[in-house]
């Protein structure tokens, strides 16, 4: 079915987006795009490249004077997960309208307010999410758990900062999500958010030479045997939190030797009465990063 996002090659030409570069972790290796053209890294594993404080700068060096190969060699079938060694976090309650979902999901436990308070307070939420072996990517399975009756997705820009804890670049995740589980009890957080294939992150690891745009648009529709079952869009600029306060507060008393990705939450939230079903088709954009789609299933 026809929609309107854009090619899973977004190269933005006639935006600030074509001086960007986005690393692929790929069937064939790892591959760098940068404009057009892309660029084979064989020296490198994905943890010796990614993980460094001036990457961008690192990745401008490493393809200079390399020999380029077109987009018509490059297909979306040999994209991975961009990850190799790398945790997965994620933060919660970071908009207004995820603070609303969770309080409206946990407000027959008596939870509601645990929610209220921790997006108005100086700590934010933060919990582990997934391995890299858990992780599903580009056109992968998502999982969602036999045990709830209340699945969905949350698209939400994620950072990838390198050891040191400075951001060097972003890319898309899915956050699934057992909503009733969590609402039950949120003690039950963990069992709500982390299972096999519960998180999803890709196409790239889009590496800017400057921040992303605070007015950068996150969307997301939802296929159900060939029919939208839901769209929506949100602007990053209707976080409460900023992206280097919740990283700080990630490494406070944390270290991450191979760098990490952290989610930074979601305001796209379908309405209650909505929940995935196995077959159902994820699609989240994210303009300057390009598009990660997922297919719905059950753990095997």
């Amino acid at each position: 079915m026809e929609h309107n996002f854009a090619s899973p090659f977004l190269f933005y030409s006639d935006k600030k987006y074509i001086w960007n570069m986005k690393i692929y972790r790929t069937t064939k290796g790892i591959v760098i795009n940068h404009q057009d053209d892309f660029y084979k890294v064989e020296d490198l594993d994905w943890d010796s490249l990614v993980n460094r404080d001036d990457l961008y700068s690192f990745v401008v060096g490493k393809i200079a004077g390399k020999a380029a190969f077109s987009a018509s060699e490059f297909s979306e079938n040999e994209w991975r997960a961009p990850i190799q060694h790398q945790e997965i976090w994620a933060a919660g309650v970071t908009y207004l309208r995820s603070r609303e979902a969770r309080m409206e999901e946990s407000k027959t436990s008596g939870a509601a307010d645990f929610y209220a308070k921790v997006y108005e307070a100086d700590r934010p939420e933060l919990f582990f999410k997934s391995t890299a072996e858990r992780c599903a990517g580009p056109n992968d399975t998502v999982h969602i758990r036999r045990d709830s009756h209340w699945n969905v997705p949350e698209p939400e820009l994620t950072l990838f900062a390198s050891s040191s804890g400075k951001i060097v670049g972003y890319t898309i995740g899915n956050d699934m999500s057992s909503r009733d589980i969590e609402g039950e009890n949120p003690l039950y957080l963990p069992q709500a958010k982390s299972y096999d294939f519960s998180a999803a992150i890709g196409p790239c690891l889009y590496v800017p030479e400057s921040p992303i745009a605070s007015d950068t648009v996150i969307k997301m529709n939802i296929e159900r045997d060939g029919v939208i079952a839901f769209e929506g869009q949100i602007s990053i600029d209707r976080m409460k939190r900023k992206h280097q306060e919740l990283v700080d507060f990630l490494f406070r008393e944390m270290s991450f030797p191979k760098g990490v990705y952290l989610m930074t939450g979601t305001c796209l939230v379908p309405d209650n009465d909505f929940t995935l079903l196995v077959g159902d088709v994820v699609t989240i954009e994210i303009e300057p990063i390009g598009i990660l789609k997922n297919i719905v299933g059950f753990k095997k």
